[in-house]
Parts: structure tokens; sequence; C-alpha cells
């Protein structure tokens, strides 16, 4: 795929324990919008969630965010976006998330962001999603995941049309041409 018109990024609500994260988040919203793509995220203004879109919205992008009304109610919700959804449910949000993107981008995170890559990941590979998936991987954070992912396949417990899914980046812009695929990448020198 070369044509990406939006990208579904992952991000923790909170800011993590370094500037590193919140820096990596505004670079990916720039990055983003400076190349016309629309940002999908999860519609909280806190943490890297708040610091992609703000970044985003700065340099001129369209933003999207899905919100689930219980977040909503807590007055967590991101009001100046392009778009907003206030949606019933974690699933309903998960699901619009996935509609709306044509790629699918993991920030530093929790539990929720992990359980949000994952199942992406799963609908990929069952072919439900097949779509690109990335990792901008701020300070090795991703590393541990990765290794993982290899120890799986090391067992026998990945299918080899899942192996490379993971396109690991620590650069914003090196991440969205990954995603793009081999035809977005500069000629070799």
């Amino acid at each position: 795929m070369s044509e990406l018109s939006s990208v579904c990024v992952y991000a923790a609500s909170t800011p993590g324990p370094t500037s590193a994260f919140a820096a990596a988040a505004g670079a990916l919203g720039r990055t983003l919008a400076e190349a016309g793509i629309t940002v999908v995220f999860g519609g909280g203004r806190a943490g890297l969630m708040g610091a992609l879109a703000d970044a985003a919205l700065a340099a001129g992008g369209d933003v999207v965010g899905v919100i689930p009304d219980f977040l909503d109610a807590r007055e967590l919700t991101h009001r100046g976006v392009s778009e907003l959804h206030v949606v019933a449910s974690m699933h309903e949000r998960k699901t619009l998330m996935a509609e709306r993107a044509d790629a699918f981008v993991a920030l530093p995170g929790g539990i929720g962001t992990l359980e949000e890559l994952v199942e992406v990941m799963t609908w990929s590979q069952l072919g439900l999603l097949p779509r690109p998936i990335g990792l901008l991987d701020v300070d090795d954070f991703w590393a541990p995941f990765t290794h993982l992912i290899a120890h799986l396949d090391a067992h026998g417990f990945i299918r080899e049309q899942t192996r490379g899914m993971l396109h690991r980046e620590d650069d914003p812009a090196a991440l969205l041409a990954a995603l793009r695929g081999p035809s977005a990448a500069p000629p070799a020198a």
C-alpha cells in the first residue's frame, strides 16, 4: 500500500516517565499532518494522545477523535479535534477507529495501547484487516515486545504470512515510509 489517507494511532493517556515520549508523539502528529494524512486516535486530551492531536492540529492536519461516553463524561475528551465521535463502548471505539484507518501505529503506552495493538495484529493475521502496522519506537520502548514476537515465532506460534507484519522505527518519517511500503522508499544510492 503506498497511499495512506488516514492512520490510527494508539497512544497513552499519560505522558510517560520521559519527555521523549511526548516529543515523539508530537513529531508523529506533525509528520502525518504535513503528509496530508488524517490522524485517527482515542479522543483524549491528556498524555501522549493530547500531544499527538495538538501537534497534528497545529500543523494544519485533520484529527478524528473517538471516545467512549464513560470517558467523555469524565471530561477527558479533546474538544478541539476536527471530528469527534462519542460512542457507547470501548468495542465501538476500536471498531470505528479501525474502519477509519488505512494503517495503524502504536506509540509507547500501557495495557490499553498494548491490547489495541495486539487486537489489530490479530485482525490482520486473520485477514480481517490486512493493513500496515507500525511501532514508533522511542528509546527502544518496543524492543521487549518485538523480542516476544520473535520468541513466539521461534516456537512456531506465528504464521508465515504474519512475519514482518510490524514495522518498527524510531523516526516518524521512516515509519511513515515503511507503512507506505516499498514503492514509497527512496531508490538505493
